[in-house]
């Protein structure tokens, strides 16, 4: 029989064992993907809010793939790292362009120490999975490549779908912005204060192509608005409700960075750019037999930001200590609440905050 072990170093031994074994757990943490909750820092919940009227005739879809006929139609999709060129249309403050930017440069952030799961590139993660004929991903690299401030409002305070595009082509000559036609983005944020045909009553945002005609050339551009204080209660939803559904469920949401307007941008932002992703030119991934309203990968997940979603509940989110509510984390900190899109692997909405 050996001697028996002296305490100090039972104690040693003990030591090293639980070093050990924390040492393999966190490995095993690092090689799965986890919402990193913290219940020190935030809760989750899944509140019902009472159903929006929504803008668009497309259904809100939680699973069945039987539901869905989502095809693709043979064209492009954004393979290449994505350029986006930015045109702030009105003023603007210099914080709201940060939130939206940070949003923005999110995308690519795959460092979980500036961007912890769930996070914005995670949720990308999902529009990345669609491909184009020859097999090519949506790119995971996004990046703002340029920035335009049209500060006089030089087509007027009210814009339609037409002289929008007259302001990408003030941008692509004044800046000059480049003509991208392989890599680029123009995306189109216009103020509080600015009003656009169908705006607050059938759209919050939409994207499409630029007419040569008016461009002198073919890019794919998204416009979206600050519906700050036009309708919020319409496309800064959750964030704001009608006034006919004060005093059922729990009310309005607060919005993770106290700014309902552009918190509510965000969310239909990223709703454009995955579809404008997935369907640049309008004949790549959608549902529906008609091109030119077609049911979009966004489209099919109206509403929804997390697991148990539907029925008036948007899913389960998370809360921090202030109130505010979020699904997703961003660079520098930054929480945004934006809503699922549609798998073309699970066939069915998806987001990183599932917690199935």
């Amino acid at each position: 029989m050996s001697p028996p072990l002296p305490n100090s170093l039972i104690l040693l031994t003990t030591l090293l064992f639980l070093s050990n074994l924390l040492y393999i757990e966190c490995e095993a943490d690092n090689n799965v993907q986890t919402l990193n909750t913290n219940p020190s820092h935030y809760s989750k919940f899944n509140p019902k809010i009472p159903p929006l009227r929504t803008l668009s005739s497309s259904k809100r879809f939680e699973g069945s793939s039987d539901l869905v006929n989502l095809k693709y139609h043979m064209g492009p999709v954004l393979s290449s790292p994505i350029n986006i060129y930015l045109i702030w249309y009105g003023n603007w403050k210099q914080p709201q362009k940060l939130l939206i930017k940070d949003f923005l440069l999110s995308i690519s952030t795959t460092n979980r120490r500036a961007a912890p799961s769930p996070s914005v590139s995670d949720w990308w993660s999902t529009v990345s999975l669609y491909t184009d004929q020859t097999g090519a991903n949506i790119s995971r690299t996004v990046t703002v490549a340029g920035e335009y401030n049209d500060l006089k409002y030089s087509h007027g305070t009210h814009l339609t779908r037409l002289s929008v595009q007259q302001v990408i082509a003030s941008a692509v000559k004044t800046k000059p912005f480049p003509v991208d036609h392989r890599n680029g983005i123009y995306l189109i944020l216009t103020a509080d204060d600015v009003t656009m045909e169908d705006f607050c009553r059938a759209v919050c945002g939409f994207h499409y192509f630029t007419f040569p005609s008016m461009v002198g050339y073919t890019l794919p551009y998204a416009w979206v608005g600050n519906s700050g204080k036009q309708c919020p209660e319409v496309c800064a939803y959750p964030f704001a409700v009608p006034g006919y559904m004060g005093g059922g469920g729990p009310g309005k949401l607060a919005p993770p960075n106290r700014d309902v307007g552009v918190d509510g941008m965000v969310s239909v932002i990223g709703h454009e750019l995955a579809e404008l992703s997935s369907n640049p030119l309008v004949n790549a991934w959608y549902a529906g037999e008609d091109p030119t309203a077609p049911t979009e990968i966004g489209d099919l997940c109206e509403g929804l930001y997390g697991s148990g979603g539907g029925g008036g509940y948007i899913g389960e989110v998370m809360k921090d200590k202030e109130g505010r509510t979020f699904n997703l984390n961003g660079r520098r900190g930054r929480k945004f609440l934006v809503q699922w899109i549609w798998s073309p692997v699970l066939k069915a909405c998806a987001g990183p905050n599932a917690i199935d």
